[in-house]
């Protein structure tokens, strides 16, 4: 949450007297770093990383580039320091109270101030807050040592007399992935990777402010203001409270030290937050102001939205469900899972969050999940999700794993999620904590109990309880309102129980090779985890190579794709389903092409099944660095085909066809919270446009909802499958459904005219054939973002779209379409 404090420079509210308030200052600028043995000193960004402050002085070459990273990797291995020096003038040396507050260190960190050793940290995930009114003068050294992670890591091995799953990492409370994943690279980085500031104050400040629903309806929401104070006043002092800059009302404080206070308050006719496909995902701007005398002594502010959460988890005749109720109405969750947007966290802007947080919003998604091989994120990811109306799954950063259990692992564990789970639990967007990735289901099922005593197998999930059973779920209950879910997924896809109860990663297509169509077959209460690699866009692939070709088979590029088997499954789905080009440029597209169908198959079927299935988040929506992955959306913010036909696919109002037993059935699925009435109209074209059948019939579209409206006979209907589409309409939707594989059509090659006009934006193309043309993709080598790409388009229809860029011309914008492939 952006708190509104009161810092160095003070907005008030109508101008009134200020009187003794806080001081922070941001110790961000006139850092230096070195090794811990060299003596040369160099200047540091501050937030940040060795890694990066090494890059910037061109003392390692670019990890994101060829096979850079494996030179990078002595960095991970290395001691470094930090230093700073900064004055405090009198005024602030005044102070009764003076504070360092580090907000992330990475991770194992001694920090000095004037050579005063005053904190040892161990948690990357932790903030810590010190008092330095003792050791601060007017000038002050500040000085950071990071010892190297594999030092602490083999000390702990030693401890226990036999090996946890998986490696080195458990050991450490930092971001997983950094230790290398089958899509990201192996970058341990350490360093200051959060804000470092000194907080100054006298005699009473704001420490926390949360807001508790006591009720909430449409007439009347109750709220409970629960803020916790340091410091101690004598005198009497009140809090003045604001709802959206308007006065409401004031308390009196009795003050004693360390205290806490609470006070309830209404709001009127309350505007309620909603996920946005469903509504406005409105926020009220909620104030508490400290007061002696109509003075200020301290401020703070918080943006809330009003919702009731509640994830549902009932048996039912089919297992056990698994949802989401928003304002006590069942919640489709569509979207994807999220991981962090770069290896080296520094390099994310708040311009990287408002982009891809809006890419998830045009792209129709109402959910993220925050995996928990990541880091919990900035405020501002949160932020932006309340004022976006997205739903966030939030993971505990835990994945793939057994963890330790002693004593003192789990003390860092308590700290770690209390501290996360308090910074975070006024967001309207977070609907659930889940405990961890896939450790209960790697334990159960990835061979990890092999060769093991059975005692030394109980103490490991005696352990695993400790942390997911006992821990994480007590402290969430004990400071939120939002629900827990143990491990995600509840079953591992070797159980049957995978597609009746919990949620569940369905990894039978990718790891196991099993065809798309099983996804059809097989669906879960809710999909949380199931996706299929592609390539990246052009312009990734010539950045990692530094080549203005396109080269996918070079040993540079290579190491971006970290799947042991990536390229070869790649291969082996696409001759299944789809031509398989020998150029280069063309297979990229084609691995888009093939990535997008069968996801979309997926979640089209899924779809269908509601309410039995109730959401999918495909895996995954980013990238951490360029390479081939799962993404749907690729490092430079480029959008694959997947993340365009998602976005068909995640309509609110969505028309999906399927043959079974050479019967069509045609499904509208409404998740919108208002039925719909209409035309729904079914056209058999050949390729040229020629109509073959048609139908139409009047209907009403329950909200919230999934049927079949319309089934035919196709034996009664004559029709060669491999040269037709069905089009089918319903008000403003219109979709595309074919009868045989992509490879199988029978597509006929003729020319696309476009027509390029330059507007006030960027340009719009105008397109038109004489033929159907499937999958048309537009490329350029100018950045900016296509209003729509690799889509259909049928014969004779013009079509117009949208480039934005800013950029004068587009001479160089160039097309594919897949009936070139075609022979």
């Amino acid at each position: 949450m952006r708190y509104s404090l009161l810092l160095l420079i003070l907005v008030c509210f109508s101008c009134q007297p200020k009187h003794d308030v806080p001081v922070t200052i941001e110790l961000n600028t006139n850092w230096q770093f070195k090794k811990v043995n060299d003596t040369l000193w160099q200047s540091a960004t501050v937030p940040g990383n060795v890694h990066s402050d090494l890059l910037d002085h061109s003392l390692i070459e670019d990890p994101f580039i060829g096979g850079n990273e494996k030179d990078v990797q002595w960095v991970s291995e290395t001691d470094w320091e930090y230093k700073i020096t900064f004055s405090v003038d009198e005024k602030i040396l005044q102070k009764k109270n003076i504070e360092l507050n580090f907000e992330g260190l990475d991770t194992y960190a001694s920090v000095y101030l004037n050579d005063i050793l005053i904190l040892k940290s161990d948690n990357a995930f932790n903030s810590y807050l010190i008092d330095v009114k003792q050791f601060v003068k007017s000038e002050n050294n500040l000085r950071i040592v990071f010892e190297h992670t594999l030092k602490h890591e083999e000390a702990e091995k030693t401890k226990l007399s036999y090996q946890l799953p998986e490696g080195n990492r458990i050991f450490t409370r930092k971001a997983q992935f950094q230790y290398g994943w089958d899509w990201g690279p192996k970058l341990n980085t350490s360093g200051i990777w959060r804000p470092i500031t000194l907080e100054a104050w006298n005699d009473v400040r704001i420490q926390d402010f949360q807001i508790i629903q006591k009720k909430l309806n449409d007439s009347i929401a109750v709220l409970e203001a629960d803020l916790s104070f340091k410091g101690f006043w004598q005198d009497d002092i009140y809090i003045d409270y604001y709802v959206n800059d308007n006065f409401i009302g004031t308390h009196d404080i009795e003050m004693s030290k360390n205290f806490g206070m609470f006070f309830n308050f209404e709001i009127k006719m309350p505007k309620l937050w909603w996920p946005h496909n469903l509504g406005e995902p409105y926020l009220y701007d909620l104030k508490a102001v400290v007061k002696k005398d109509d003075k200020i002594l301290d401020s703070i502010s918080i943006k809330k939205g009003l919702r009731t959460i509640e994830h549902i988890a009932e048996k039912d005749d089919n297992g056990e469900s698994f949802y989401f109720k928003i304002n006590d109405l069942p919640v489709y969750a569509k979207g994807a899972n999220y991981i962090p947007q770069n290896s080296l966290q520094n390099k994310v802007t708040d311009a990287h969050y408002e982009s891809l947080l809006n890419d998830v919003v045009n792209a129709n998604m109402n959910m993220l999940r925050v995996w928990g091989g990541g880091i919990y994120e900035n405020d501002i990811f949160y932020d932006l999700c309340d004022e976006k109306g997205i739903l966030i799954w939030q993971d505990f950063m835990f994945a793939c794993a057994m963890y330790p259990g002693d004593k003192g692992f789990l003390n860092i564990v308590e700290h770690e999620v209390y501290d996360n789970v308090k910074r975070l639990r006024n967001h309207a967007s977070i609907a659930l904590w889940c405990g961890n990735n896939e450790n209960s289901e790697g334990w159960h099922r990835w061979g990890w109990q092999a060769d093991r005593s059975e005692e030394e197998k109980e103490e490991i999930w005696n352990n695993y309880l400790k942390v997911f059973d006992s821990i994480l779920p007590k402290t969430v209950a004990s400071l939120t309102d939002v629900d827990y879910w143990e491990s995600s997924p509840k079953y591992g896809r070797g159980n049957l129980k995978y597609k009746t109860e919990g949620d569940a990663h369905d990894w039978w297509i990718w790891h196991d090779g099993y065809p798309f169509e099983h996804l059809e077959e097989n669906v879960p209460r809710f999909m949380s985890e199931f996706g299929f690699q592609s390539f990246s866009s052009y312009e990734t692939i010539r950045y990692i190579n530094q080549n203005d070709s396109i080269e996918i088979s070079s040993e540079g590029f290579k190491n971006h794709q970290k799947h042991s088997r990536g390229f070869q499954i790649i291969e082996d789905y696409m001759k299944r389903d789809f031509p398989v080009p020998t150029e280069s440029e063309d297979y990229v597209y084609m691995s888009q092409l093939l990535q997008a169908y069968g996801i979309t198959k997926g979640i089209e079927a899924q779809r269908r099944a509601k309410p039995y299935n109730m959401g999918t988040l495909y895996w995954q929506l980013n990238d951490c660095w360029p390479a081939v992955s799962w993404s749907s959306i690729d490092y430079f913010g480029n959008w694959k085909a997947l993340h365009y036909k998602a976005k068909r696919s995640f309509e609110d109002v969505l028309i999906s066809s399927k043959v079974e037993n050479n019967i069509l059935k045609t499904w509208i699925v409404n998740d919108s919270l208002q039925s719909k009435k209409g035309q729904l109209s079914m056209r058999l074209l050949d390729f040229d446009g020629k109509v073959i059948w048609k139908n139409s019939k009047s209907i009403e579209v329950d909200a919230n909802s999934s049927t079949m409206q319309f089934e035919v006979d196709l034996n009664t209907i004559q029709f060669n499958k491999d040269d037709v589409v069905l089009v089918s309409k319903f008000n403003n939707e219109i979709s595309y459904f074919y009868f045989v594989k992509p490879k199988d059509l029978k597509l006929k090659s003729k020319v696309i005219q476009k027509k390029i006009t330059k507007i006030n934006d960027g340009f719009n193309i105008e397109l038109s054939s004489r033929t159907l043309q499937k999958d048309v993709f537009l490329f350029t080598k100018n950045k900016g973002h296509f209003s729509d790409n690799f889509f259909d388009m049928l014969p004779n229809d013009r079509l117009i779209i949208h480039f934005k860029t800013e950029h004068k011309t587009l001479d160089d914008l160039q097309l594919k379409s897949f009936n070139n492939f075609i022979r």
